[in-house]
């Protein structure tokens, strides 16, 4: 089998997408006007549902997914997910924390790597952490902790994020057989109930609905290079 497709570093938008990518992002804009909108709104109400997450339970290790840098800084929404992920180690949920991002727009480090300064600043012990410094995308991060999972033999993860991105980061890992549980990071912004809060909602039931709508084609056209990077 070929390896699959991954973003090159500081990856544009069409680099990202991949085979199949604008196929199917053209087939899930087209299926969610072609129906009135209802597959937007099926994934809608899951993204509601997925902000209040998992209930929580000893894992191999704490996932936190990337967020993109501002220049080489962090974000408030990756502080707050860092913070979260933090909270949880120091609760003895998981003994190690995968810090997940590669290096994406102007950053000179990658995400990863940004992530665990501000943990070890924070009194983390760099032993008990772990990177995924070459994904460009939610999709490539949860991809590359499979492959570092499978070699250490490790199975179960509890995987930290803003709460509306939970349902559609769930969906990936469980396409990819992930045994997760979901645990939002409180206080991320933007604040619950805002404008800019339902724009982001919409935004990420419109990105769920890809998903799986890239899925299911990928499955009737039995394109081995497309499932081969989501299974």
């Amino acid at each position: 089998m070929n390896t699959p497709y991954h973003a090159p570093p500081r990856a544009g938008f069409l680099q990202k997408l991949g085979p199949g990518g604008a196929a199917t992002l053209g087939l899930a804009a087209l299926t969610a006007l072609g129906f009135a909108g209802l597959p937007w709104v099926f994934r809608f109400r899951q993204v509601l549902r997925g902000i209040h997450g998992d209930g929580l339970v000893p894992a191999d290790a704490i996932l936190v997914l990337g967020r993109r840098l501002e220049g080489d800084q962090l974000t408030p929404v990756f502080e707050a997910r860092l913070a979260h992920a933090e909270a949880l180690w120091r609760r003895g949920l998981a003994p190690h924390i995968f810090v997940a991002g590669g290096t994406t727009g102007r950053a000179r480090r990658s995400e990863a790597e940004a992530g665990r300064d501000w943990l070890v600043a924070r009194g983390v012990p760099e032993s008990a952490l772990l990177l995924e410094d070459r994904s460009q995308h939610t999709l490539e991060n949860l991809f590359n902790v499979r492959a570092d999972l499978r070699t250490r033999g490790w199975r179960t993860l509890l995987m930290v994020s803003d709460p509306l991105h939970l349902a559609r980061a769930q969906a990936t890992a469980r396409g990819l057989e992930l045994d997760v549980r979901c645990s939002p990071a409180p206080g991320s912004p933007p604040a619950p109930g805002s404008l800019a809060w339902w724009r982001r909602a919409a935004l990420e039931a419109f990105l769920l609905h890809w998903y799986h709508t890239g899925l299911a084609y990928s499955r009737l056209i039995g394109s081995k290079r497309q499932l081969e990077r989501v299974t």
